[in-house]
């Protein structure tokens, strides 16, 4: 095993995503790809793109002992019992230009409301600002709720439709043509699906747990919520910089 360099004790999951149409698919994932490469340039041209998404079920687990630290010739010990004290949802925004996380929201639920609550709340950051949103198809990334807060934000003043029947809130389809329209000042870019790693803020949510979350002890979910909220401010003062994003939309290898 050991000269063959095989670990059959390891694994890894892996979904491939279910291409239904290869010209649709390689048109989403470039333009992706192209947001990436403009965002710099946008950002100069007063149009901030942040790359947007939900990390739920985050566990405010408080150790049954303490956990002891590592020594020469020992690993740290860490207790098996923990104490559950609930899960927090975080919806972060990464401005893909400078690397930052901005306007994150901390709370118990990530319902559509709260989605577009959070929309708001990064936008008023830079009220006057143009901004486009990568964000994945989660359906309350394009809910009726988010539709009527943009459409207001705009000034449409056509009929939106009724949801399940007609118009722009008909369904998912008519409710994202909407919210991607490139004339609005507030829009938003769609991975394709079973690939949400095109979107940056994955990379962010693994940094996060591996330097925040994967070793703490915590007796509340306030006290997981400052832990965030503090490393989110830490990152932003000392480590924040754009990734290298070097994936254009072709494959990698044939």
């Amino acid at each position: 095993m050991a000269e063959a360099d095989l670990h059959p004790h390891r694994w890894q999951s892996w979904l491939n995503p279910k291409i239904e149409d290869p010209v649709r698919h390689a048109e989403q994932v470039a333009s992706i790809c192209d947001v990436y490469a403009q965002a710099s340039a946008l950002e100069g041209a007063g149009t901030h793109v942040v790359s947007c998404d939900e990390k739920t079920g985050i566990q405010a687990l408080e150790r049954a002992a303490a956990t002891r630290p590592t020594r020469p010739g020992q690993d740290e010990r860490r207790e098996f019992e923990y104490v559950r004290h609930g899960t927090l949802c975080l919806m972060a925004n990464l401005q893909v230009a400078t690397g930052k996380v901005l306007a994150p929201t901390i709370g118990p639920t990530r319902s559509e409301a709260d989605f577009a609550q959070h929309v708001a709340q990064t936008v008023a950051t830079d009220s006057s600002a143009g901004w486009l949103f990568v964000v994945d198809n989660l359906t309350t990334h394009c809910s009726e709720t988010l539709v009527r807060w943009v459409a207001k934000l705009e000034g449409f003043e056509g009929d939106l439709g009724k949801k399940g029947s007609s118009g722009i809130l008909e369904n998912v389809e008519t409710r994202r043509s909407f919210l991607i329209d490139e004339a609005h000042r507030v829009r938003f870019v769609y991975t394709p699906k079973h690939c949400s790693w095109l979107n940056q803020i994955e990379c962010w949510f693994s940094i996060l747990v591996r330097r925040a979350l994967r070793r703490g002890s915590f007796s509340s979910t306030e006290a997981l919520a400052k832990r965030i909220r503090e490393f989110i401010d830490y990152f932003n003062r000392l480590l924040a910089k754009p990734f290298r994003w070097t994936y254009t939309g072709r494959p990698l290898a044939v």
